[in-house]
């Protein structure tokens, strides 16, 4: 015994530029026949929020399916899978293609060699695949775009909802945003981690989208900005407090990097708010105001 709803559409051309487009969208719960063995040309993201089954790997071996978990299915890559027929599953799915795939497979949205991944907590996928249903409808003038917008959301939402990923972000970014300012190599990183340089490159690729150093180059410059807007360090303390032990090399990088030599960006952000720093504990039936006639 199952239920089951869906939908499919067709979206021109012009919608494809958009990057992503919905092609289906369904709900189903119960204990629901297999699906395959077969092969698409598109991308599916099934969420299963409740029960058990059974998916086939590329060997051809079983792996169990348990709740809540998502199973991509990937254009031009065979997929087998069904729910247990004792207890059945509840599932949603989604129909999607479009260019920008490419991209967030290579941001690590979409994983081509995990077509099982366990997730902690289906509901915000769940709520944009709703969100697609809903605007499913029948004679709704705004449904590609509105269902492309929320294949978008459902991708980052399937990216907090992995179970390798903890409330507050990717493990291994945090490990890494804890260690930027350290005077280590890339190399050092990844052995301080207990990784491989070749892992550890991989792994920032798919959290946060470019390579090792440019994530902890932009952690530390972020610092520098903070530290140079904020205080009167001398840029060679600045330099020290972010990594670098050569301030003449910590400037040419910033300069490089940020557009302007740290001494002009600390000049810049002087001028930018009327006033300097007090040690006088503001009024509150008097507060301070920007650009105010006492300047």
């Amino acid at each position: 015994m199952y239920h089951t709803w869906m939908r499919y559409f067709t979206p021109s051309p012009v919608h494809h530029r958009l990057g992503l487009v919905c092609l289906g969208v369904g709900l189903q719960h119960g204990t629901l026949p297999p699906v395959g063995p077969r092969v698409l040309d598109h991308h599916v993201a099934v969420v299963v929020s409740a029960g058990r089954g059974w998916t086939t790997a590329a060997d051809g071996t079983r792996e169990p399916v348990t709740a809540p978990a998502l199973l991509w299915l990937l254009p031009g890559v065979p997929h087998h899978y069904g729910a247990d027929p004792d207890t059945g599953w509840d599932e949603s799915f989604v129909d999607f293609t479009g260019p920008a795939t490419a991209t967030y497979t290579e941001l690590g949205y979409i994983e081509p060699d995990r077509p099982l991944v366990p997730l902690t907590d289906p509901a915000a996928p769940r709520t944009a695949i709703t969100r697609i249903a809903r605007a499913a409808r029948r004679g709704n003038p705004l449904l590609e775009v509105e269902t492309a917008a929320a294949v978008h959301e459902l991708l980052v939402a399937l990216r907090r909802a992995r179970a390798d990923t903890d409330a507050d972000g990717d493990p291994v970014l945090q490990a890494l945003a804890r260690d930027a300012f350290l005077p280590l190599s890339v190399a050092e990183h990844a052995a301080r981690h207990g990784m491989t340089p070749a892992a550890l490159r991989t792994a920032v690729r798919r959290g946060a989208g470019c390579s090792p150093k440019d994530y902890l180059l932009g952690i530390r410059l972020g610092r520098a900005k903070e530290l140079l807007a904020a205080t009167e360090l001398p840029v060679a303390a600045v330099a020290r407090r972010v990594g670098y032990t050569d301030p003449a090399y910590f400037s040419r990088l910033f300069t490089r990097r940020v557009g302007t030599a740290p001494v002009r960006f600390r000049a810049r952000q002087g001028r930018s708010v009327p006033g300097g720093w007090s040690t006088r504990v503001p009024d509150p039936d008097d507060p301070p105001v920007i650009g105010g006639a006492d300047g």
